[in-house]
């Protein structure tokens, strides 16, 4: 609040939308998202601000920056603030499939466009197998599912390299808590995880039947890139430090989801 008020906004209010691993909040009567990352946070802040400025001046389905603030990170208190539009959501209907893939057709074809460095998917996956690892990072997950996740992590994610399929910009978190259906279509946000890889890596965040609508995928690659996502999921609800608001009882879901194999589910379709 102090931070807005200080860039001439009025703030009488604030609504949390999102608190998870970064606070998400509506400032009205301004009506500004503010975005609010720990200072130790692993993403930069910096960096998707970078991103989302330049897939502005693509036809990228993205949400905006707001005009109003200069397009940057403010500091604070230990946290970066960045400050978004806030959209009206359209509350009256479920997301058309067919909007969806689309709207993420659009994105890929925007980020390709892009000259932004940014890390390689498996770099994700190296770090969640670390956390697999570390009795310190995860203390709470038993032995035969540190060694399900370790397997798991380690063969999809030598099989998906295998495969030498064309990557590309990714989002790297597509999912349906990430896209906001708007009076304009629907709008992507949260860019903290994009990553390089092939885009059925993008694919297997969003539900099944938006993936089929979306031409030339791999669909064998798409399952490998599902399983692979359900284990880093999985590892995620059982880090010490997670403050998903499912907490423990998605990370048994997501655990069973990889125990009984493959063909792995969508995300939407595995139930907590």
């Amino acid at each position: 609040m102090s931070t807005a008020t200080s860039l001439g906004l009025t703030v009488d209010d604030v609504v949390v939308l999102s608190d998870s691993n970064r606070l998400v909040v509506r400032l009205t009567p301004c009506d500004i998202v503010a975005r609010v990352t720990p200072m130790t946070h692993f993403a930069s802040a910096e960096r998707e601000v970078e991103l989302v400025k330049q897939l502005a001046r693509t036809d990228s389905a993205v949400a905006a920056l707001d005009a109003r603030v200069e397009p940057r990170v403010f500091v604070g208190d230990g946290f970066k603030i960045t400050m978004w539009t806030y959209y009206e959501p359209v509350r009256s209907r479920v997301l058309p499939p067919a909007d969806y893939a689309q709207a993420l057709e659009r994105l890929h074809a925007g980020l390709r466009q892009l000259e932004v460095t940014a890390p390689h998917f498996t770099d994700r996956v190296a770090a969640t197998r670390r956390d697999v690892a570390s009795r310190h990072a995860t203390p709470e997950l038993a032995d035969a599912d540190r060694e399900l996740l370790a397997n798991t992590l380690r063969d999809l994610g030598r099989s998906i390299v295998d495969r030498r399929a064309p990557e590309q910009l990714l989002h790297g978190e597509p999912h349906p808590g990430n896209v906001l259906d708007t009076k304009s279509g629907p709008l992507f946000v949260d860019f903290e995880n994009t990553a390089e890889g092939p885009v059925e890596y993008d694919l297997a965040w969003v539900p099944e039947e938006v993936g089929r609508l979306c031409p030339h995928a791999d669909e064998d690659l798409v399952g490998d890139c599902r399983g692979l996502v359900l284990a880093i999921i999985a590892t995620h609800r059982w880090s010490r430090d997670d403050q998903h608001p499912s907490g423990r009882r998605s990370g048994f879901a997501f655990l069973d989801a990889l125990r009984d194999g493959p063909p792995w589910p969508a995300l939407d379709d595995v139930s907590w």
